[in-house]
């Protein structure tokens, strides 16, 4: 399973009003440790797969989202749960420090 790409538009739709839980990576091209973890989730939504979804929002051209939230450092990870934000994470982790989190939260 890939990463599921969500905008300002759709975040709601497939983010919020989802089934499942879902894990919300809030990304930008330029920055480094958000390239790093877009490689993570996306090992973390194999491994994860039919438990979470994990979606990804490039602030770049989706700069709405976020801020709704009230955080403003990225890569944030938001992890929702019937549309309400049940942990998060932000900055660089490896994906054993995510396993960790995702395991406490689900």
């Amino acid at each position: 399973m890939a990463l599921v790409t969500v905008t300002d538009a759709t975040f709601d739709a497939k983010v919020v009003d989802a089934a499942g839980p879902v894990l919300a990576l809030f990304w930008a091209e330029w920055s480094g440790a958000c390239k790093m973890m877009k490689s993570v989730l996306e090992e973390i939504s194999v491994d994860y797969a039919g438990r979470l979804t994990v979606a990804a929002l490039n602030i770049d051209s989706s700069p709405a989202t976020l801020p709704r939230y009230e955080e403003t450092a990225i890569p944030a990870m938001l992890l929702f749960e019937k549309g309400v934000v049940v942990g998060k994470r932000i900055g660089a982790n490896s994906k054993g420090r995510m396993q960790e989190f995702l395991d406490s939260c689900l």
